[in-house]
């Protein structure tokens, strides 16, 4: 059940070529199962109809201040006090004046006005515009006030402008909702990361890797951040998008990962090595690709550098958690893995199943703690796991 679940989600619509993309924030709203109430502005129908958005929000559309949701129920009243938050995509500079000077002429301002709850604004307009005084110092202000900014993106605007103005990838709006919406039991708290494979060269085109995706990895970073944390994700060569919001190191060999994780570690709370990093790497890497007749029958192999050993013996007052995939003796070589590297906490799946592990976008996994507890963490989607995870962690260790 993801965060959106059974939530109310009011958007606010406005006038700009970027309205459209509402459509899109409604439907991927409404498939993480929230409740969806649209108020558009009267600039904003020239954009895009009501009917379109009543299509897929489900519940009607809100476009006039006087209209009442029902019999008895004021409209602005009822919307403000449902909301569990309030979207603004796009958000034009005209609202953004709007709402800075506490201005309340139309239903969308008069809702912004009356509500209790958390309110996200996603600007969208021309480059000029958005670095105008007045816009940066309306935005400027509004965030003093508490309301949440997703910054637009750069590009090429309707107007012909190369430049800021864009709105915000959808994605990158929704997952700003996701952290608005969960509780913050992680504020405070650095986290660092580890995700993905490395990738050991043999030549210029060869090299030897594993299976992993990155998929869990990234999955622990999103929920951390969500939780409140501030996260660093040093990932090793994935296919997988930098997510919004976190810093990300990309590194490709073990020895790379070990810098760059040695390095962020510095100053962290938690530290957890997701990654799957290859246990031997080619003694002798050539600097040209080798032919296919020069390889023999064998390959000479050297040892990588371990990365969780190494942290475990000087972790000082940080927490230190450790994965393990294991296709066997899940549970003994678990809980051996996390006496021989100093671990305050292991993960552990069974990856010879294929419903789970690499690739898969689920998990199900096994926490063990040096003082014997276990906790099994069902079946569930890997950013599901991931805040079990967490859960765990901050009450068995965190709060300590």
């Amino acid at each position: 059940m993801g965060i959106f679940s059974g939530k109310e989600i009011v958007l606010g619509v406005t006038g700009g070529i970027a309205a459209y993309k509402a459509c899109e924030i409604v439907r991927e709203l409404h498939k993480g199962s929230a409740s969806v109430h649209v108020v558009l502005t009267a600039s904003g129908a020239q954009f895009i109809t009501p009917l379109t958005l009543q299509t897929l929000s489900k519940n009607p559309v809100v476009t006039d201040l006087f209209n009442l949701v029902s019999e008895s129920e004021i409209g602005h009243i009822s919307l403000a006090q449902r909301a569990n938050l309030l979207l603004i995509a796009p958000a034009t500079a005209n609202i953004i004046g709007k709402i800075r000077n506490g201005i309340a002429d139309d239903m969308l301002s008069t809702v912004v006005m009356a509500t209790a709850a958390p309110v996200l604004i996603a600007p969208a307009m021309n480059s000029q515009m958005y670095a105008s005084a007045a816009v940066r110092e309306n935005v400027a202000t509004l965030r003093e006030r508490g309301f949440h900014f997703v910054e637009p993106d750069e590009g090429e605007l309707a107007c012909g402008t190369v430049g800021p103005g864009r709105l915000a990838d959808v994605g990158k709006i929704l997952e700003m909702g996701r952290i608005i919406l969960s509780e913050k039991p992680l504020a405070g708290k650095r986290v660092v990361v580890s995700a993905g494979p490395t990738a050991e060269p043999m030549d210029p085109v060869r090299f030897l890797s594993n299976r992993a995706s990155g998929k869990m990895g990234f999955a622990m970073a999103r929920a951390a951040r969500r939780l409140g944390a501030e996260v660093t994700l040093v990932s090793g060569p994935t296919a997988l998008p930098d997510p919004h919001f976190l810093a990300t190191v990309r590194v490709r060999t073990a020895e790379e990962m070990l810098g760059a994780v040695t390095r962020e570690a510095e100053g962290a709370d938690v530290v957890v090595m997701c990654a799957a990093v290859a246990d031997f790497r080619p003694k002798k890497p050539s600097s040209r690709k080798i032919k296919k007749d020069g390889f023999g029958l064998k390959v000479e192999l050297a040892p990588t550098p371990d990365i969780l050993e190494s942290l475990g013996r000087k972790k000082g007052s940080r927490l230190l958690v450790g994965f393990a995939a294991e296709t066997d003796d899940l549970a003994q070589n678990a809980r051996e893995k996390m006496r021989r590297k100093n671990l305050d906490a292991i993960v552990a799946n069974d990856v010879s199943r294929i419903d789970i592990g690499f690739e898969s976008d689920n998990n199900e996994v096994r926490i063990f703690f040096p003082d014997g507890e276990v906790m099994d963490l069902p079946l569930a989607t890997k950013d599901g796991i991931a805040v079990g995870v967490w859960l765990a962690l901050n009450g068995k260790l965190l709060r300590r």
